[in-house]
């Protein structure tokens, strides 16, 4: 198989993982919802950064790491599901309404910035992608390992920009109808909550599951 052959493979099986709904997903409908176009976008953005960090972890062999020692993934799996549940929790316990003025000021985006790096650091599906995917398409006989990882970082990033940030910008014009109506958003915070909630306990019981 050529370099570009190998890359399409690669683009295909990212774009399946980003497509595929999931916490981060979630993550910045619930931000875009809730908080507005620029919350959720802000939320992409951590997420993005996130993503890359991902891609230097798989360049510098984390990936292979854990595949030769499962027993720091169970921790890390726990780790992640337990932070999207406190999410969901704070979401379902929230009383959000949006107003002209309400939570898209520069400090409620800089939360979601930061949560969604978070977001993305302990997201077992990511860290699932990098085990099985990232060691087989990092090849010595395609060049050097960093050219590789650097141009499968900027194919993630660009991707993950591209369908989170499309909901984001979709979802967050949709919350000028919610203005007007407190309780509508108050259940779609809540909602968005619940849903993470569920995605955090359904993500930890199969990897469990599977330890």
């Amino acid at each position: 198989m050529s370099y570009t052959e190998n890359l399409w493979l690669f683009f295909i099986l990212l774009f399946g993982i980003i497509a595929v709904p999931g916490m981060d997903m979630l993550f910045v409908l619930a931000n875009a919802l809730t908080g507005g176009r620029d919350r959720g976008l802000a939320a992409t953005g951590g997420i993005m950064l996130g993503g890359a960090v991902h891609t230097l972890n798989g360049a510098v062999g984390v990936g292979l790491l854990m595949h030769f020692v499962p027993v720091l993934f169970k921790p890390l799996l726990i780790a992640g599901a337990a932070y999207m549940a406190y999410i969901g929790i704070s979401l379902m316990r929230s009383s959000i309404t949006v107003g002209h003025d309400g939570p898209t000021g520069s400090r409620s985006a800089w939360k979601a910035f930061r949560q969604g790096l978070v977001t993305c650091l302990i997201n077992p599906k990511a860290y699932l992608f990098i085990i099985a995917v990232y060691p087989q398409f990092l090849k010595p006989a395609y060049g050097p390992i960093w050219a590789q990882a650097t141009i499968m970082g900027l194919l993630t990033v660009v991707t993950q920009a591209a369908i989170y940030g499309g909901l984001a910008i979709t979802a967050g014009r949709s919350r000028e109808l919610l203005v007007d109506n407190p309780r509508a958003t108050i259940l779609a915070g809540r909602a968005a909550g619940l849903l993470l909630f569920a995605v955090s306990v359904f993500t930890a019981w199969e990897g469990l599951r599977a330890a």
